[in-house]
């Protein structure tokens, strides 16, 4: 089953959704599951920098009480999944751009996967800088890449117009916040959904049934 993943790797929504489908496949053990991650950017006009995480909660909350409570409820769904955000270790807001470059190469050496974990969990669990280049070539190694050949990669702009044309796209086909599953090209639930709430599209599927689901998520 070809699951696409629109997601960004600095959204905790996404974090959390990427656990929810792992538990709703374990329970589903008969889905052989094809992931591609597609990018989405929360800032697309970030500055290639970067910004500090405090000034960033105050443009995008005003009041660190609000941006508090927020997170708060995120923290909470995080633990239901076994994630323990540790937004307080976070100092920097990257753009993503180069990030979901870096996805995108990885895919097609068949290390995507465990990249993506990877930088969920050095962005929220750590508060690694995912704009950095240094700390994205050790993650890349992590993962199975060749750290020379990704620090090649990363200094150079393959796939760079590719990934920016495809976030656009996504806003066209009216995605909007993420994540967005598409289930086989047709099906897409978005939002971090419980695990139950995929079943149904799995059974649609399996049944080869022409239906569309779509449900808005947060």
């Amino acid at each position: 089953m070809r699951i696409d993943i629109v997601l960004d790797v600095i959204c905790p929504w996404c974090f959390i959704g990427k656990r929810r489908l792992e538990k709703a496949l374990a329970l589903r053990r008969e889905i052989e599951p094809e992931l591609y991650w597609r990018p989405f950017q929360l800032n697309p006009d970030m500055p290639g920098a970067g910004m500090a995480r405090d000034d960033y909660l105050a443009a995008k909350f005003g009041a660190a009480q609000h941006a508090g409570r927020i997170y708060q409820t995120v923290a909470d769904a995080g633990a239901s999944v076994g994630i323990r955000f540790a937004f307080e270790r976070i100092r920097r807001t990257p753009a993503t751009r180069e990030a979901h470059r870096l996805i995108r190469h990885a895919e097609a050496l068949g290390c995507a996967d465990m990249l993506v974990e990877l930088m969920f969990r050095a962005y929220f669990l750590e508060g690694s800088d995912l704009g950095d280049r240094g700390v994205l070539t050790e993650l890349a190694a992590a993962a199975g890449l060749e750290r020379a050949e990704t620090r090649r990669f990363l200094d150079g702009t393959a796939g760079l117009a590719e990934i920016v044309a495809e976030d656009r796209g996504a806003r066209r086909l009216g995605i909007n916040a993420v994540p967005c599953f598409v289930f086989e090209g047709q099906y897409a639930v978005s939002g971090a959904q419980e695990p139950e709430f995929f079943f149904p599209v799995f059974d649609l599927i399996a049944n080869g049934e022409a239906a569309r689901v779509h449900e808005r998520g947060m």
